[in-house]
């Protein structure tokens, strides 16, 4: 529960809690959600390698009986394809210091050079980055450190589709497993990762819903605002993203006499038990993992009453 309660406290005063590291010796600092990392740990022993196409997939550590894979975020960021050589670019240290990360419900390590310290901000000082004309870019916004040095958010779900190109390929066998719902209204999805917004297009699109997609709470509740909720069905919002968190949807949402019928369902990539409570305590009306197709049909049939 003190997880649970944290990360409510933190959500009701629009806040974050990052992590934050280096890839390298005086390198750029960089950061993911807290809430993404399960432990940090320093490996003490070999990986063992496994068969992979993708060069900054280090190999597999084994930790309390789990056989974890690793990426070298550092090989990563100048990764463009599979055929690239990486070798010059590998995390510039013998110590092994892994981010054990949790993708709803998968095990990734991630190997950084440092670890720094936990920076929290408010989603306000949170500058998003839009640069869509570059289909490589791997960060999703930037913030400043405590000495005013610029912290690069990493989009880390990109770097989890792109290492294990079979968690997209199971996500799109599984949209063969969902069917059409009869819905007039619109479904409004935010986001701020572009990997879960185009899978979430593709399960809209098999469900034959009518659809918007937002890179942020702000743009989502600016748009129903300006509309109206005559043709809204339900919104699914991740929590963690900048400008405006999902909280802050839930929160203006479910205050609003004339938007709270509206069905909330979160779509996080923080699975278990204790997410699932949190997102009721946030007065959300369903939770899914992330962008399962099933749970996504599943739960906007229940949030409609369709069955």
């Amino acid at each position: 529960m003190n997880k649970i309660d944290e990360m409510t406290s933190l959500h009701l005063r629009n806040e974050a809690q990052f992590f934050t590291f280096n890839l390298e010796e005086n390198g750029d600092l960089y950061a993911i959600n807290i809430f993404k990392i399960k432990e940090i740990i320093k490996y003490k022993n070999e990986f063992i390698d496994i068969i992979s196409d993708v060069p900054f997939v280090e190999g597999l550590i084994v930790v309390r009986d789990y056989n974890i894979p690793v990426v070298d975020m550092r090989k990563w960021f100048h990764y463009r394809n599979i055929n690239d050589n990486l070798d010059n670019y590998k995390v510039p240290t013998d110590d092994k210091i892994i981010m054990i990360c949790d993708f709803s419900g998968i095990l990734v390590g991630i190997r950084i050079y440092s670890a720094k310290r936990i920076l929290t901000k408010k989603w306000s000082e949170i500058t998003r980055n839009d640069d869509d004309s570059n289909p490589s870019q791997k960060v999703i916004g930037h913030t400043k450190y405590y000495d005013n040095k610029i912290v690069q958010i990493v989009d880390i779900e990109k770097m989890a589709v792109e290492a294990f190109p079979w968690i997209e390929a199971e996500k799109e066998k599984e949209l063969e497993n969902i069917s059409k719902i009869d819905l007039d209204k619109y479904i409004l999805i935010a986001d701020d990762s572009k990997p879960v917004l185009n899978i979430m297009s593709k399960i809209m699109e098999k469900l034959s819903l009518k659809y918007k997609t937002f890179n942020n709470g702000q743009e989502l509740l600016d748009f129903l605002f300006s509309n109206g909720s005559e043709n809204i069905g339900v919104i699914i919002t991740d929590l963690e993203m900048p400008v405006a968190s999902g909280f802050e949807v839930i929160k203006q949402v479910k205050n609003n006499k004339i938007y709270s019928h509206i069905p909330i369902i979160v779509n996080s990539s923080m699975s278990g038990k204790s997410n699932e409570e949190m997102a009721k305590s946030l007065n959300a009306d369903g939770f899914v993992s992330k962008s399962n197709p099933k749970e996504i049909e599943q739960s906007i049939k229940k949030a409609l009453n369709i069955n």
